[in-house]
């Protein structure tokens, strides 16, 4: 359960599917995230419905009996939005605000209004507008069904243009501008990349919440915004770092999570240059979170989509002093054993220390591990800069020990 505050939160119903794809344990684990995605974004979830059904209905996604019950209970609790965990068509949005007579969003939707919560550079709000715009767009009709009429009185006699049209026509105008924008904001981008010089790039990867920004403040001794909840921070965070006597710059990018928009994957992929262009990745992962594994997946289908999969990737499993294993009581002979009973001892010798050859267990709020994990970057940041520039070898010892500070300066 979520803590509850003094703020006021928006009463909220959230909906998901059992499907041959989903089966119902993972369906809870998504309306999870999906609750935590609501807290973020104001909202208080007050009751769920599950229904399993074969193919999701096609003009109200769940069943009639279902969509009527929550009808009922949306009139009675006088309840302000209900959240699909899976995206609506503009049909489906349509028909279903038709009979709740509420406040109507999908898990895109819900994103969409964080992203704009969050974004505070105006490079952030003009891609999250972007986003915005082109989600709207094929939902205009069922955002302005009143306004499908001819203007009538002088001068707007003959075939005119109906309402919709016309803001069809602004919102293409719009989204026109905000690509024209982006472009040039993003060559500005690209010309302060190129003016970095040839210090190695470091760039922080991962799921939503899983301690990026703690970490980032750890190296960095900075102060990026860090808080628990999703998406806390949008804008890429640049710093320079400096282990031992080697310089290297540190990003800190937006994190990932499952089903994410294509909106917002098309529109942060400038963003994500960050990501392309460096030459390390740390991908942090929450090991405290039962889905990690799937948190993992994830993040590497995004990795895959735009096109870093062959960068060196040092894995950071963090959060370890909340990781809590389940236990297995002595008499139970029933119950196999499995990797959700295992020990972060056990975990290190699993598959997860072999993955790229590298992978440390920290806890960056706590600052468990941080030496070795110090000790790690350091040495694959020298790696990559005496590759680079072999003349320099001599300034770089192989072990950040060999140091007086034994750290960073």
């Amino acid at each position: 359960m979520l803590e509850k505050t003094d703020i006021s939160y928006e009463k909220t119903v959230l909906i998901g599917v059992i499907t041959r794809e989903q089966p119902e344990e993972k369906v809870q684990e998504y309306l999870d995230e999906l609750e935590f995605l609501t807290y973020t974004a104001g909202g208080e979830v007050i009751k769920r419905y599950v229904q399993r059904i074969d193919v999701p209905n096609p003009k109200t996604f769940i069943g009639s009996g279902k969509l009527e019950e929550v009808q009922a209970y949306v009139k009675e609790h006088e309840v302000g939005s209900v959240i699909f965990d899976d995206e609506l068509s503009p049909v489906q949005q349509r028909n279903i605000e038709k009979q709740l007579r509420c406040k109507i969003l999908d898990r895109t939707g819900l994103i969409l209004d964080i992203f704009a919560q969050r974004a505070s550079t105006h490079y952030a709000r003009t891609q999250v507008e972007l986003a915005q715009y082109e989600y709207l767009l094929p939902r205009l009709t069922g955002l302005w069904t009143h306004l499908e009429r001819q203007r009538g009185g002088i001068g707007m006699r003959g075939p005119g243009e109906t309402e919709i049209e016309t803001d069809r026509r602004i919102v293409r105008d719009r989204i026109a501008l905000l690509k024209k924008r982006l472009a040039k904001i993003d060559r500005q981008m690209e010309t302060q990349r190129g003016n970095r010089g040839a210090l190695v790039r470091v760039a922080l990867v991962g799921y939503t919440n899983v301690g990026k920004s703690t970490l980032m403040n750890v190296i960095s001794k900075s102060e990026v915004f860090a808080e628990n909840k999703l998406f806390a921070t949008l804008d890429t965070t640049v710093r320079k770092v400096v282990l031992g006597n080697l310089p290297f710059l540190l990003s800190d990018t937006v994190g990932f999570i499952r089903k994410l928009p294509t909106q917002l994957v098309e529109s942060f992929k400038s963003t994500l240059d960050e990501v392309r262009e460096a030459d390390l990745l740390l991908h942090v992962v929450d090991i405290s979170h039962p889905s990690f594994e799937d948190h993992i997946a994830s993040v590497n289908q995004i990795l895959s989509e735009i096109g870093c999969t062959d960068k060196q990737t040092l894995m950071v499993f963090n959060k370890i002093d909340l990781y809590r294993p389940e236990e297995l009581e002595e008499d139970d002979l029933v119950t196999p054993r499995t990797t959700r009973h295992y020990s972060i001892e056990e975990w290190e010798q699993t598959w997860m220390q072999r993955v790229s050859g590298e992978a440390i267990f920290i806890s960056a709020l706590k600052k468990e591990n941080l030496e070795a994990f110090r000790q790690r970057v350091y040495q694959a940041v020298r790696d990559i800069h005496v590759t680079r520039f072999p003349y320099n070898n001599f300034l770089y010892p192989e072990n950040l020990d060999a140091y007086s500070g034994g750290g960073e300066s």
